[in-house]
């Protein structure tokens, strides 16, 4: 337990755990004065040399002196921090403030000078890069902006982690040192420099789960049948060629070997390193384990084990323990509660999971929160695939279980560069940090598609699957996720479709699609679908049931050909008296006409025809082997006699349905899309007139007032003024008198509006009087409003200018505690409000970013010139968006803005209502060091 401190109680928010360069975990948490003991064995450790390097002079032991003041810390101006493993110190920095002379500041001063000592044994791991950037998010905390160090010219791993950092810096070197001046305001490139090293961390530690040179299985027993026997014999029959080790503590003395694996009671009898511990124990016997295999340097750990967060709160706190316990020893776990992980790389072949065979290689990534529907994933890929090596299989399975420690992210940052990935597809039912996940969706799918279904959408996740709440509807995190570049789909039947096109089929250039094929009823459903999905399809090739594969192969190398079409669907249907080698014919027929467009996706849709399902998913010149079904399965392209392929044969996905075919042909199409926009993303654009100190000066007054507050109309027109948004004015009318009063200060014509909660905004009650052109108008509507909804101090009734007509559309923003800030756009109305007709992106917004908003919604036609009105001034409405995109983005405390209504007319547009509201920032996680998630 710690104790508070001199000046500050002891600041827990600054422990994290960290994942270092080696894929290993440690723990970062502040110096306090019980830590003597820990201090001084740490520096024992240490060499002489790097002694040197911290002190400029030999320097063999600390004096009692010395322990006091690196153990005594006010946490203000002078703080300590230590990076941990298994309780004991492998890392130290601290800061101290200093004043102008180099002494401490009678007044606070916003430099410090700051000095690392790095343990030998574990130089090299990335260790005092993580502690840089814990010290420094310290003192920013603290008020400190500048670093200043003192290194000795040959301590060059030191002055790397200084030069490397990204942030703005200054050198110099004199009297034999070399002194470095840090500027810690995060910067693009130290944020740049941040992500990279997360990414580089993570996604070796699930490298090292993924792929170990030794595996121990615990709790296995010694009859067969059972979880820990039937992981043993899944790791052993799928060919898995590191040390393997059967566990279990109830193994008598002699034995010494299982079924030729040897046998051991503990992990601490195996006298060689284990990298990967599967642990299948009941739950009161997993902190035991978890204490051998941390004491043995077991690196990580896949844990079956049930009886965590899943089974209620109980459960839920043994869960926190484990995760404690393990990264109290450097250690990251898979589940608890998991159905394991699967690599089928040759030089690996680890099934360590109670999948009872070994899926085929492939270059698919799998993810699934569900264990059950991980498995049957992986089954269905194995059929779907047709029995072909290499081409629709999966390169790495992870099952999460109750995703207590790694989770997608940390899979996606494994993806991100795995050679062995082409595809990603992941069953989600939560996700646990949404804004992260974007950033690396988005980071993932600029290099290869990740297909994803969320289960649990609308609510009730499984017990074990926590995660950050988030007030957006579903359907605003799909969009926020498709923007991402993530391709949503809503099945497990559509991940599948989805992920074997993509795992072999180029991307389409665009969204012409020819059809052909035997059957014009099958072309012309295929043809209605391709219109549902948003696609363009050229008028089907009927080539009636007559048609031979030389007839097929003649009109599919036509098709590609044509600089009209993009992608090609097949359809086909049984002849009458067909055989199994008139199938075999025709697949081979398909497969050399495809081999002669290797840019283009070519796709089958067949019915009641498992022949030619099974005869697309058989190499060429090998007999078919696949069952008649309903799955969709995967053709091998290979070439005919004349025709000679790419020597990286494509597949030909087959499906027994036109929809289920067309949809996912859609799905690549945007997913393409996506991929050409992101080359050019856009720019946020800079405006001359945004008074950015002005504002920020403004809310910074309005918060010292109150730490939460809905501004008034003055201020709320006041704060949009300096980003150029101009609300049009507003008086209010409490008597006819005064509403008189107010027309004749702005003008005639006017409007006389009821501003009540329960009218605002709401014409259709009849809360609105347009155009009145004289004072009699406005009195008579003035009676009339209050004889309708009852007395003015109900009504809250203003008066406004007449604004030019045009459509009137509504411009929202919120900051989401999960997914961050986000700019919303749609139409004005009770039809855009009852279809849900909105459009959302995440801020910071570009002006490519702006003109889709616009164009995204249903209802954009109106924008356009819809039956023949005037098109109205999108630029001016593109040109509001980003603006008011800037300002959330440049002022976090602004965490609500609703401009209602925007009327957009031919030339301009009138922000007619506008409420802001203010509050301290939420925590930016994304934007601080790197930690792993708290539990």
């Amino acid at each position: 337990m710690q104790t508070p401190s001199d000046r500050h109680d002891y600041p827990a928010h600054w422990e994290a755990d960290v994942v270092l360069r080696d894929g290993g975990t440690a723990r970062i948490r502040p110096i306090t004065v019980h830590d003597a003991e820990r201090l001084v064995h740490f520096y024992e450790q240490v060499s002489d040399e790097s002694k040197y390097y911290r002190f400029f002079a030999p320097y063999p032991r600390l004096s009692a002196k010395d322990v006091h003041r690196f153990t005594h810390h006010d946490f203000v101006d002078r703080v300590g921090l230590a990076a941990t493993v298994g309780g004991e110190f492998i890392a130290t920095v601290r800061y101290d403030r200093t004043g102008p002379e180099g002494l401490p500041a009678s007044a606070p001063s916003d430099e410090a000078e700051v000095a690392f000592l790095v343990q030998d044994a574990h130089q090299g791991r990335g260790v005092a890069s993580a502690l840089l950037e814990h010290i420094a998010a310290v003192a920013r905390e603290r008020g400190i902006r500048r670093f200043a160090a003192e290194v000795l010219p040959a301590n060059t791993k030191m002055i790397k982690v200084f030069t490397d950092a990204g942030y703005q810096q200054k050198r110099s070197f004199e009297d034999g040192v070399v002194r470095l001046e840090l500027d810690l305001e995060p910067t693009d490139r130290s944020l740049a420099v941040q992500r990279a090293r997360e990414q580089r961390a993570e996604a070796r530690s699930v490298q090292r789960l993924l792929a170990p040179g030794s595996v121990a299985v615990i709790g296995t027993g010694r009859a067969p049948g059972g979880v820990g026997r039937s992981l043993l014999d899944n790791l052993r029959d799928g060919g898995y060629p590191g040390r393997l080790y059967a566990v279990n503590k109830a193994f008598p003395e002699e034995q010494r070997e299982l079924d030729g694996v040897p046998a051991r009671r503990s992990v601490r009898d195996i006298a060689e390193p284990v990298d990967l511990a599967v642990v299948a124990v009941p739950a009161e016997r997993v902190p035991e384990v978890v204490a051998e295999c941390g004491e043995h340097g077991v690196q990580g750990l896949v844990v079956i084990s049930s009886g965590y967060a899943e089974s209620g709160p109980e459960g839920r706190e043994r869960q926190r323990e484990l995760v404690r316990q393990a990264r109290s020893y450097g250690m990251r776990i898979i589940g608890p509660n998991t159905f394991g992980i699967v690599n089928t790389s040759p030089e690996v072949r680890l099934n360590a999971s109670l999948a009872p065979e070994m899926p085929r290689p492939g270059r698919i990534g799998l993810f699934a929160q569900s264990g059950a529907i991980g498995i049957a994933l992986l089954s269905r890929l194995d059929r779907r695939g047709g029995g072909v090596t290499g081409v629709t299989g999966v390169s790495t399975f992870v099952s999460s279980g109750n995703r207590a420690d790694v989770s997608g992210n940390d899979v996606l940052q494994y993806w991100y560069d795995d050679p062995d990935t082409d595809v990603a597809l992941m069953y989600l039912e939560t996700i646990r940090n949404p804004r992260k996940f974007n950033r690396l969706a988005r980071r993932t799918a600029a290099v290869k598609p990740l297909v994803v279904v969320q289960g649990a959408r609308y609510g009730g996740a499984p017990q074990g699957h926590t995660g950050r709440a988030t007030r957006l509807p579903h359907a605003t995190v799909s969009a926020l996720l498709r923007q991402a570049g993530v391709i949503r789909v809503d099945t497990i039947t559509e991940l599948v479709d989805a992920g074997l096109l993509l795992a072999r089929q180029p991307l389409p250039p665009g969204p012409r699609v020819a059809i052909l094929g035997n059957s014009e009823s099958l072309g012309l459903l295929t043809y209605d679908a391709c219109l549902a999905e948003g696609l363009h399809p050229l008028p089907p090739l009927d080539l009636t049931t007559a048609a031979s594969p030389e007839d097929f192969h003649r009109a599919l190398t036509t098709a590609l050909a044509d600089d009209a079409c993009d992608a090609v669907v097949v359809t086909v249907i049984p002849a009458v008296g067909e055989s199994p080698a008139g199938d075999a014919a025709l697949a081979e027929a398909l497969r050399s006409a495809a081999a002669t467009a290797p840019a283009k996706p070519v796709l089958v849709v067949h019915v009641e025809m498992g022949g030619i399902a099974a005869a697309l998913s058989t190499a060429a010149g090998t007999s078919p082997g696949m069952p008649r079904g309903e799955l969709p399965t995967a053709v091998q392209a290979s070439p005919a006699p004349a025709v000679q392929a790419p020597e990286d044969a494509r597949l030909i996905p087959a499906y027994p349905a036109a929809e289920r075919a067309v949809r996912a042909l859609a799905e690549a199409v945007r997913y393409a899309q996506w991929r050409r926009d992101a080359a050019e993303p856009g720019r946020v654009p800079e405006y001359d007139d945004i008074d950015e100190k002005g504002a920020a000066g403004l809310i910074r007054g309005l918060l010292e007032r109150d730490q939460g507050l809905t501004l008034g109309a003055e201020e709320t027109c006041g704060l949009l003024a300096r980003y150029g948004i101009q609300v049009h004015r507003a008086l209010p009318a409490p008597t006819p008198d005064a509403a008189v009063a107010a027309a004749d200060t702005l003008g005639y014509p006017v409007a006389l509006k009821a501003t009540a909660p329960h009218l605002r905004h709401r014409a259709d009650l009849g809360g609105v009087r347009l155009d009145l052109a004289d004072e009699e108008q406005l009195r008579r509507a003035y009676t009339e409003l209050t004889e309708l909804f009852g007395p003015s101090e109900a009504l809250l009734p203003v008066v406004q200018g007449m604004a030019p007509r045009g459509v009137d559309t509504v411009v929202r923003t919120v900051i989401d505690p999960a997914a961050g800030a986000v700019l919303s756009f749609g139409l004005a109305g009770a039809a855009s409000q009852l279809l849900d007709d909105t459009a959302h992106r995440l801020i910071p917004v570009t002006d490519r970013d702006a003109a889709s908003l616009v164009r995204s919604i249903r209802t954009a036609p109106l924008l356009f010139g819809w039956r023949g009105s005037d098109p109205v001034d999108t630029p001016a409405l593109e040109e509001l968006l980003l603006r008011v995109s800037r300002l959330v983005d440049d002022h976090p405390e602004v965490v609500a803005v609703t401009l209602e209504p925007v009327v957009v007319a031919p030339r301009g547009l009138s922000v007619l209502g506008a409420t802001v509201r203010l509050a301290p920032p939420p925590a930016r996680d994304d934007l601080g060091p790197r930690t792993l998630p708290v539990y």
